[in-house]
């Protein structure tokens, strides 16, 4: 049986994962129904996936940070205690995260590989050029994009979607959370 991969990341409306200026984590959106819905989603078991600059980040973000911000949401520091894979050629173990592997080669061969003998669902939180590369070899069979409803054409940071391929996507699942965000999960297909 092959795992079920799938990329999930935050966006604004006009597509960027992240934004600098006066903006805060969540784009300061994020509500009680949003941060429980997620701490539902990382709740079973699941393999997290990342490549080497996600993983510095929230490494260095939950390195800086204190009990009481955004970085330790309950859901994130569930994601932190889920086995973890970082698929890098620069990193070296350990890693300052609890059950994490440094496995070294391309993503796209580490990725089928695990899809093949993982017995629980693969998840990665951001890694856009690495997921840009999966979704191109038809390894992500679910994209979960939660749309924050912001624009952030003058801040924005890591346009999410910025030369990848293009892909039909077939909805799957929708909510609103809070009143204002959206998770929208679909099945990617070259097109």
């Amino acid at each position: 049986m092959t795992a079920t991969y799938t990329f999930d990341v935050f966006s604004s409306l006009d597509g960027y994962g992240a934004a600098g200026g006066d903006w805060t984590g969540y784009w300061g959106k994020q509500g009680p129904e949003l941060l429980d819905h997620r701490l539902g989603l990382y709740g079973p078991e699941q393999r997290m996936v990342f490549g080497a600059n996600t993983y510095r980040a929230f490494a260095q973000m939950l390195a800086s940070s204190t009990e009481e911000s955004d970085v330790r949401d309950a859901w994130v520091t569930r994601m932190r205690h889920l086995p973890a894979t970082v698929v890098s050629t620069t990193l070296e173990g350990p890693l300052d995260w609890p059950d994490a592997t440094v496995v070294s080669g391309d993503a796209v061969d580490v990725v089928a590989r695990l899809k093949k003998e993982s017995d629980v669902p693969l998840r990665s939180h951001g890694s856009l050029s690495m997921n840009r590369a999966l979704m191109a070899a038809g390894l992500v069979d679910r994209v979960q994009v939660t749309l924050f409803p912001v624009i952030t054409g003058r801040t924005g940071l890591d346009p999410i979607f910025q030369g990848a391929a293009d892909f039909d996507l077939e909805l799957l699942e929708h909510r609103t959370l809070d009143g204002r965000i959206q998770e929208l999960v679909y099945r990617p297909t070259l097109h």
